[in-house]
């Protein structure tokens, strides 16, 4: 069973960047368990309810689909990443593979989990909508201008497929 829990959300101003202890385990084994920055990644997260994942850490800004899902919180991006690799696969189930990832754009497998799609896209869309709720009222400008913006489309759209899986189950 996948557990996603974001914790002690911050905002460093200087930054621009939202900080929080993130807790990441599927059943006994624990992927993340440390303060992180949660917004950098959060794009390519929600995306991952959705799509198939490949990250690359080293991929320009405007390929937010392909960050770590995780980074240390200093601002470098050359810092510490957590990177998954997810694929969704027949059965309504998703494959969450944590990976290290190699500067020549190859990785190295860590550990593979196979998950519920549903656990999966309830637990990333309410990290979601607890960042949304958490920016609304800062002075918050993120070095990717379309962070926010990005972030409530796909909200929304893990929404309407949640609403979809729901219908063609019953």
């Amino acid at each position: 069973m996948l557990d996603v829990s974001i914790k002690g959300w911050s905002h460093d101003k200087d930054l621009q960047i939202i900080q929080a202890d993130v807790l990441m385990a599927v059943d006994d084994s624990v992927l993340v368990e440390e303060p992180l920055c949660v917004d950098v990644g959060l794009p390519a997260f929600l995306y991952s309810a959705l799509h198939d994942t490949t990250p690359n850490r080293f991929a320009p800004p405007d390929q937010w689909e392909r960050m770590p899902f995780f980074v240390c919180g200093c601002g470098d991006p050359e810092c510490r990443g957590f990177s998954f690799v997810v694929n969704h696969q027949a059965e309504q189930q998703v494959e969450l593979i944590a990976v290290e990832e190699r500067t020549d754009g190859t990785y190295r497998e860590l550990e593979t989990h196979t998950i519920s799609s549903m656990d999966y896209r309830k637990q990333v869309v309410a990290i979601g909508e607890t960042y949304l709720q958490f920016i609304k009222d800062l002075d918050y400008r993120p070095y990717l201008a379309v962070t926010v913006k990005v972030v409530e489309d796909l909200v929304h759209q893990i929404h309407q497929q949640i609403r979809s899986d729901l219908d063609g189950s019953s």
